[in-house]
């Protein structure tokens, strides 16, 4: 039996017709900012390998004499990386990033363009005859888990000449984001520069006024960094045990961490042993980056990383012994910061005229030798 509409169909496509229009008229118009700005802040942190009987050495570094733009993503140290965009000058332009006085570097440090880079003319293409790549062998086998002992399921192992393509992505397609910070690419205008290229010094400090100026710059591009953004304190671990048994590391909470995540490899023979914190099965490859507020929120709720609050993790008894070296990774997230300005008008009917957005991430990193071979 058909239901017959309480409305005649004119009606109803009236009223139909009327509820999108109210949608699209609140649907606000959001224009994009005239400039972007990026900071990555990181400390870079490499300990001394552990030697049985011996007290534990801090954590230690030997900067480079020079400064490079990226060294937030490798180097030893505690870096900066700066990147401003300007959408009305597409070809990137000099400008000037004043700073408070707690970075110890003056009141400015100069951003200067990326240009972009020449190709180099008979550059080898890097392929390789299929036919001469020899067969890999040996297996992976991927534990995880803070844990004295090896949990039952464990190792998830792979082997290098039969595995499926399935198989490696057990393995190695896990969680990661896309990157969002700050880049030397043509049109940006970066520090450290060839112009720049100081070192951070001892017991500098981001917080405090920033501004950035220059040409094209929108008026009154200017914010504060506190102390959530500041660069983060150097992991401090301590490790007991023995790989034959179980090593307990530990270490003191840094103030600003959201999380942590915690990863070894080793070698043994033609096996290569990889080791997570996670709770659930995570190698953690594309988690030694900055992380999104979200991602950090999310992957703690699901047991990826560990809680701001942990502050020891345990890896299970013997997964490391007898291997030719053992080395660990560890990463504290600390806060992104993302300012627009001017903010969004509570009226939806009022074009938002985005002037500038700021992005600020900050980490702080930790490798060190768990063993150091046979």
């Amino acid at each position: 039996m058909r239901i017959r509409s309480l409305l005649p169909l004119p009606a109803v496509v009236a009223l139909v017709t009327l509820l999108v229009a109210v949608a699209l008229a609140q649907q606000q118009e959001v224009r994009p900012p005239i400039a972007r700005v990026w900071m990555d802040v990181a400390t870079n942190i490499f300990a001394a390998p552990r030697i049985p009987g011996a007290p534990p050495l801090p954590p230690m570094f030997v900067p480079p004499r020079e400064n490079q733009f990226g060294y937030t993503r490798h180097m030893f140290g505690r870096y900066l990386d700066t990147a401003l965009f300007v959408r009305t000058r597409p070809q990137g332009i000099q400008a000037t990033h004043g700073i408070p006085q707690g970075l110890r570097l003056g009141a400015s440090l100069p951003l200067e363009p990326v240009r972009p880079a020449a190709a180099s003319p008979g550059a080898p293409s890097g392929e390789r005859d299929p036919g001469t790549a020899e067969q890999p062998k040996g297996r992976v086998l991927f534990y995880w888990g803070c844990s004295a002992d090896v949990r039952p399921g464990q190792p998830r192992t792979v082997d290098f000449a039969r595995a499926s393509a399935q198989e490696w992505a057990t393995v190695w397609q896990g969680r990661f984001v896309p990157e969002r910070g700050a880049q030397a690419e043509p049109g940006h205008s970066i520090w450290p520069n060839e112009r720049d290229k100081r070192i951070l010094p001892d017991g500098a400090s981001l917080q405090g006024e920033h501004t950035i100026t220059g040409d094209g710059v929108p008026p009154g591009l200017r914010f504060a960094i506190g102390a959530a953004q500041d660069l983060m304190p150097a992991i401090e671990p301590a490790v007991e045990g023995e790989p034959q048994a179980s090593l307990s590391l530990r270490w003191r909470a840094l103030p600003t961490a959201r999380a942590y995540f915690l990863g070894a490899f080793g070698a043994k023979g033609n096996d290569l042993i990889i080791w997570s914190s996670s709770d659930v099965p995570e190698a953690g490859m594309g988690l030694f980056e900055y992380l999104p507020n979200a991602n950090i929120e999310r992957w703690t709720a699901e047991r990826v990383l560990l809680a701001a609050s942990t502050t020891q993790c345990a890896i299970p008894r013997g997964i490391f012994a007898d291997t030719e070296g053992a080395l660990l990774r560890m990463i504290a997230y600390g806060e992104e910061l993302n300012l627009v300005a001017p903010p969004r008008p509570s009226d939806p009917r009022v074009v938002w005229e985005q002037q500038w957005a700021l992005r600020v991430r900050v980490k702080s990193t930790l490798m060190m030798p768990l063993t150091l071979g046979r």
